[in-house]
């Protein structure tokens, strides 16, 4: 990599310098180097003013410099990364754990705004809006049609606290429109799914990212479960890709003992950092398990190394993402940013956990295909781990480097190939959709049923299974699930207990069969 560093730095400074119209262009030339770097950006500066004035054709720069600036940051890492100002406010948003709207989770169904459920206390849901209503306008303008999208649509029905919207709303069960006003207000985006006491007395807490309120979501769901006398805790990482850092040491900081290392960060001049735990001493003592799988990965990895290398509790699951590297967010100027790699992590015991990149942006993200491909999802003597690449935790275990964080107790995603393929089939979007459109065919109902008979409707009879099925096909999917037939009514019943209770109802249902858990309950017989 190092006869590609001056190369790289000088590409990065000339795009900057474009994106700034020339701003960074220096006024003073200190030796070859930077005689070369500021030439060049003049060099590229003059060309995209060339090609806005001389080209044949009118050509949109904006778009040439956006690409020319992802193609330079691709050279770099799989972690560097552009983000366009059409797609930093929704970015941003994520991490700061907020937005600013209306509160309904929606579909664009059939040409028009269908709600899915409102968000309890949420402005809509203060307003009378119900699941199952269509949006048809707000302030006036339509909401429906073919040319609609996404972004349209957030655009109406967000905006400034403290604004109103009046909404026109066509409520299907009644037959009727209605006109609403809604006032706009910060609606969460939470990273704690669920959290509760399990029938064997652990408490489970499942988070989903890192944002900048996660600490303080798992700090008050970890110490509601305290005053329940939870006998262990079960950290649910799986499909967390990460966020904030700092977020995860907060979390350490409940979990670990006073002193022991978190993590260690070393910077471009070799400058290393360690960070270690305050010692709140919120959960220090009592069994904790960490579930991981192969999409776990960041600031979910942070967590795991930390936990598996002080020997502070048992890492479940499959070997995590492998994600080592810490970006920096830079503003351009001109409304986009760049996450920029300014150093690598360490866990504890000194492991870069950072997969390799060398065989570029692709072959990085479709290491999932390569894991299936050596059977590693299924059998833990799969994994591939260097020798040379041993690390010892604090009680002396023997524990590896080199991509990801191995689990102390392998789960394979199935008891036998296949089952990888209905899993993720059932964790798609397809799903949602389906259920959704068997609730809006009968919401009534739906409605009117207790958890117990939607969960009778589902297992009990076969007529949603095959309904499934035929909305497959209809989308040009073609599954043969009737041996794994049980594993898709499950998921069924688990969405349907989604979309008309909580996601804390999906979350007591799934874990019933789910074999990480089970394997927890093994271990502890």
């Amino acid at each position: 990599m190092k006869k590609f560093f001056w190369p790289l730095i000088i590409s990065i400074s000339l795009s900057l310098g474009i994106l700034l119209g020339g701003f960074l262009v220096s006024a003073s030339y200190r030796g070859k180097t930077g005689f070369y770097t500021n030439h060049n950006k003049l060099k590229l500066n003059r060309l995209i003013d060339f090609i806005e004035k001389e080209y044949v054709d009118n050509v949109d720069t904006d778009s040439i410099v956006d690409r020319t600036v992802t193609t330079i940051l691709e050279q770099l890492d799989p972690h560097s990364i552009y983000i366009g100002k059409s797609e930093l406010q929704s970015v941003t948003e994520s991490m700061q754990g907020s937005f600013v709207g209306i509160g309904v989770n929606y579909y664009y169904y059939k040409d028009s705004v269908a709600v899915i459920k409102d968000i309890v206390d949420s402005p809509a849901f203060k307003s009378g809006i119900q699941p199952g209503d269509r949006i048809i306008s707000a302030d006036g303008q339509h909401l429906y049609g073919k040319e609609m999208t996404s972004d349209s649509i957030a655009k109406y029905l967000r905006g400034e606290r403290d604004t109103d919207v009046k909404l026109e709303v066509y409520r299907k069960t009644v037959g009727k429109k209605l006109d609403i006003v809604v006032n706009r207000q910060p609606i969460p985006i939470k990273s704690v799914d669920a959290a509760f006491k399990l029938s064997d007395g652990r408490g489970y807490i499942k988070l989903n990212r890192f944002s900048s309120t996660t600490y303080e979501e798992f700090k008050k769901a970890l110490e509601d479960l305290i005053t329940q006398d939870i006998s262990s805790l079960v950290l649910d990482l799986r499909d967390n890709g990460g966020g904030y850092m700092d977020q995860a040491v907060n979390m350490l900081n409940d979990l670990l003992k006073k002193d022991q290392v978190i993590v260690k960060t070393v910077n471009k001049g070799g400058q290393e950092r360690v960070t270690k735990s305050k010692g709140s001493g919120l959960f220090t003592d009592k069994p904790l398990y960490v579930l991981i799988n192969e999409n776990s990965a960041s600031a979910s990895e942070i967590i795991a190394g930390a936990i598996q290398d002080n020997d502070r509790g048992t890492i479940v699951g499959r070997r995590s993402f492998g994600k080592g590297l810490v970006q920096r967010e830079l503003m351009l100027g001109d409304g986009s940013a760049i996450r920029l790699t300014t150093a690598r992590y360490f866990t504890p015991s000194g492991r870069s956990i950072q997969k390799p990149y060398t065989m570029g942006v692709e072959e990085y993200n479709n290491d999932f295909r390569t894991r299936y491909a050596h059977g590693e999802l299924y059998a833990a003597d799969s994994i591939k781990v260097a020798d040379s690449l041993q690390y010892k935790t604090l009680k002396g275990r023997v524990v590896y480097g080199g991509g990801g964080i191995v689990p102390d107790i392998f789960v394979p995603i199935g008891n036998k190939h296949g089952d990888d393929t209905v899993v993720l089939l059932m964790k798609s979007g397809i799903v949602s959709f389906f259920v959704f459109q068997e609730i809006d065919k009968e919401r009534a109902k739906f409605t009117n049923m207790s958890k117990e008979e939607v969960i009778d409707y589902v297992m009990s009879s076969d007529k949603v299974f095959k309904a499934y099925i035929k909305h497959l096909e209809g989308n040009k999917l073609f599954f043969k699930l009737d041996k794994r037939k049980q594993i898709v009514k499950r998921f069924l019943v688990g969405e349907f207990l989604s979309q008309l209770y909580t996601s804390e109802d999906y979350y007591l249902w799934m874990l019933e069969v789910d074999p990480m858990i089970k394997k927890i309950d093994e271990k502890t017989l």
